[in-house]
C-alpha cells in the first residue's frame, strides 16, 4: 500500500489496518465529484433532452446528505460493524428511481466513497471496494425499475438485496475469522449477521414507502423533477 494513499495502523481491536492519508482523502473526494458529474450525463434517453442537470446535481447531493444524516440515527447497532438506520438506504435508491440505473449506480458509488471518507480505515483495498463503493453502489440497482409499476418498492428491495450480497461476500471472504466460536460456517454467519440489520431497516422502510400518501407524494416529486 502506497504511503501516499494510506498508512498502516491499528484499529480499536488491535488489528492491522490502513488509514487514508490527507492525500488519500483528497483523491477519494475527487472520485466522488467525478462520479456525480458523470451521473449528470447518464440520464435515461426518455428524459435526456430535459435541461435539468442542476436539478439532478442538487437532488443527488441532497439524497446523499439525507442518507448520511439518517445513517447516524441507528435503530440497531451491530458490534462488529453495520447497523439498521432510519431509512438511510432509501434515499440512495430514490436517486435511481428518479433518474435511472446509470445515475443511480454512480450516486450509490459516490455515497459509498463518502461513507469511507467519514471513517477512512480499511483492511485491504479489495475489502474497501467491496464494503463501500460496490455495496452502496448496488443500491442504485433501483434505477432499473424507475419507470415500472411499483418501481419505488421493487427498486428499493432489489437495491438492498444488492448491497446485502456484497456485504455478505465481504463477510465470507475478508472476515471469515469472525465466525469462529459462533458454531456457524462463515457463509451462514455472514448471511445472518448482515441480513439481520439490513432486513430490519428494509422492512421498516418498505412499510413507510408503501403507505399510499407517502408513495403518492414521492411519485409527485418525481413528476415535478422530470417536468
Amino acid at each position: 500500500m502506497s504511503d501516499f494513499f494510506a498508512f498502516p495502523t491499528l484499529n480499536s481491536w488491535e488489528e492491522n489496518v490502513f488509514q487514508l492519508t490527507g492525500a488519500g482523502i483528497v483523491v477519494t473526494v475527487i472520485l466522488i465529484i467525478a462520479c456525480i458529474a458523470l451521473a449528470l450525463f447518464l440520464q435515461p434517453k426518455e428524459v435526456r433532452n430535459v435541461k435539468f442537470s442542476a436539478k439532478q446535481l442538487t437532488f443527488s447531493a441532497m439524497a446523499m446528505a439525507l442518507a448520511m444524516v439518517l445513517s447516524m440515527i441507528k435503530i440497531l447497532d451491530m458490534p462488529l460493524g453495520g447497523s439498521a438506520t432510519l431509512c438511510s438506504m432509501f434515499f440512495i435508491t430514490l436517486a435511481g428511481y428518479v433518474y435511472g440505473p446509470k445515475a443511480g449506480l454512480l450516486t450509490g458509488i459516490s455515497y459509498g466513497l463518502l461513507q469511507f471518507v467519514i471513517d477512512p480505515v480499511f483492511y485491504t483495498l479489495p475489502q474497501m471496494l467491496t464494503d463501500y463503493p460496490l455495496a452502496f453502489g448496488a443500491l442504485g440497482l433501483s434505477g432499473f425499475f424507475w419507470n415500472k409499476k411499483w418501481g419505488l418498492q421493487i427498486g428499493y428491495v432489489v437495491g438492498i438485496i444488492g448491497r446485502f450480497i456484497f456485504s455478505w461476500l465481504s463477510g465470507v471472504i475478508f472476515f471469515a475469522a469472525y465466525a469462529e466460536g459462533s458454531g456457524m460456517p462463515p457463509v451462514l454467519y455472514s448471511f445472518c449477521y448482515n441480513g439481520s440489520y439490513m432486513a430490519a431497516e428494509g422492512v421498516i422502510t418498505l412499510i413507510i414507502i408503501s403507505i399510499p400518501a407517502v408513495s403518492k407524494a414521492i411519485a409527485q416529486v418525481k413528476r415535478g423533477i422530470l417536468g
